[in-house]
């Protein structure tokens, strides 16, 4: 087992960039700004021999009493709990403070190693920044610098210490899939319903979600992992720097995803950046399940409604399974699931030649391909060439000449063939050069043009 390493400490104090340094990623949103990281955000990392997970947290408050600094805390307290080691972070510049203290003596009380870090030391004498830290209990403390990397490789040589060395495992590849939508529709109640425990936060305010959350786990003996984004807003509503990064961390989200979620409001309209937000995955290639929460608040005039608007404004995602849930009750949440495998499958699926070439031939026979003057484009054989989204390639002559409504034909073929439900397919095409062309213009045109007068004058 890799042992996981906990970053904790109050807000702003470098918890995110540390993280960042340790996963060699930037994976953690970071900037000047106290309390941006909000849920437990888990990323792998490597020591030498000894790979580990990291999992940086909110700002700890451990004195709120409610709302969302309260849920920060609790999130932050379960983490330690699952944790193997902590990290405890406190400020150089800002100096020891009461806050500092409050956390301390919830550490203390615990049973696991505790590393107290002096984070932002870049250009100080180490032993004076750590003097005034020592009176936490804590022992000696570690002056780094987790922006500039000053210290942090001992640091992590002294947590990982105890463990034993471990060889990584290649990674087994798995479903992953994301949750997306717009603000508040539900997302975190979702992912803490497929999960079966409050792993991220849900709170009634719209945007708590800042960060894509990766989070790993098992299902009937199946490893997954599920991806929980923040909302995405329209332009015109996106204020705050912040949340344009998670606009963007949502779009990185469905590109590592092999399967999306979209998460539908019953109570709302189906509204454009619904149909914008579903465009994001269709252009990515993801294979896509619909889940429109809510639906236990609503009445029957209501949902048809719902189911009207779909049909008007989606129609474009008449490939995806649709779902309707309610992610506060758990009602409809294992057909949800079995969606997500069937999609997956549908994504990753290998279609082999023979068979690719022989649905190309009937449907052919069915509906030939419409002439262009002259020419009639000709399909010879099909192979795949990729998967995530499935894509097939057609190879042929004059196929630059097929209209765009044949080649959906031939996607609409290739799905009911091969029964790819939940994920959309791409059909490209490659035209062979008619290798006589040249030589037939060399034939017919004589490069030397007293050849050509010689042979009038004969």
């Amino acid at each position: 087992m890799k042992p996981t390493v906990v970053l904790v400490g109050r807000p702003n104090v470098g918890k995110s960039t540390l993280f960042n340094r340790l996963t060699r990623s930037r994976d953690a949103l970071v900037a000047d700004l106290p309390g941006l990281t909000r849920d437990r955000h888990y990323g792998h990392g490597r020591g030498g021999n000894k790979p580990y997970l990291v999992v940086d947290t909110g700002g700890f408050e451990p004195i709120a009493d409610s709302g969302i600094l309260f849920e920060m805390a609790r999130q932050t307290l379960q983490a330690v709990d699952e944790g193997d080691a902590v990290i405890f972070l406190v400020d150089a510049r800002t100096g020891m403070t009461p806050q500092d203290k409050v956390i301390a003596n919830r550490l203390r009380q615990l049973n696991k190693p505790v590393f107290l870090v002096v984070n932002k030391a870049e250009g100080m004498r180490r032993d004076v920044v750590a003097a005034e830290f020592y009176e936490l209990g804590l022992g000696d403390p570690w002056a780094i610098s987790g922006a500039h990397g000053d210290g942090v490789r001992e640091l992590l040589d002294a947590v990982l210490e105890p463990f034993p060395d471990e060889e990584e495992e290649e990674a087994s590849r798995h479903p992953r899939f994301a949750v997306i939508g717009r603000p508040n529709v539900g997302k975190s109640t979702l992912v803490n319903a497929i999960l079966g425990e409050e792993r991220v936060i849900a709170f009634d305010m719209p945007g708590t979600t800042r960060d894509s959350i990766y989070i790993d786990f098992e299902r009937n003996g199946q490893s997954y992992t599920i991806i929980d984004t923040a909302g995405v807003r329209r332009k015109s509503r996106v204020d705050e720097a912040i949340e344009k990064f998670s606009v963007v961390k949502t779009l990185k989200a469905i590109e590592d995803a092999n399967v999306v979620v979209l998460v539908l409001d019953a109570s709302l309209d189906i509204a454009d950046q619904d149909a914008s937000i579903a465009g994001f995955a269709l252009e990515a290639g993801r294979a896509l399940v619909v889940a429109v929460n809510k639906w236990d608040n609503t009445n029957q005039e209501r949902r048809d409604q719902v189911k009207r608007d779909i049909a008007r404004k989606l129609s474009f995602l008449d490939f995806a399974r649709f779902h309707y849930i309610s992610a506060l009750q758990g009602r409809g949440v294992s057909d949800l699931f079995a969606s997500i495998d069937a999609t997956y499958a549908a994504a990753m699926v290998k279609l082999p030649t023979p068979k690719l070439t022989r649905v190309l031939e009937i449907s052919q026979e069915r509906q030939a391909p419409p002439r262009v003057g002259l020419v009639r484009p000709k399909l010879r054989y099909a192979h795949q060439g990729g998967m995530n989204p499935p894509i097939v390639i057609i190879h042929g002559s004059a196929l630059d000449k097929i209209p765009d409504s044949y080649t959906r034909y031939m996607e609409h073929c290739f799905r009911k063939a091969f029964k790819l439900e939940g994920t959309p397919l791409r059909v490209e095409y490659r035209s062979a050069e008619n290798p006589f062309l040249e030589r037939r213009k060399t034939a017919t045109r004589p490069s030397d043009p007293g050849q050509r007068r010689g042979k009038n004058r004969k």
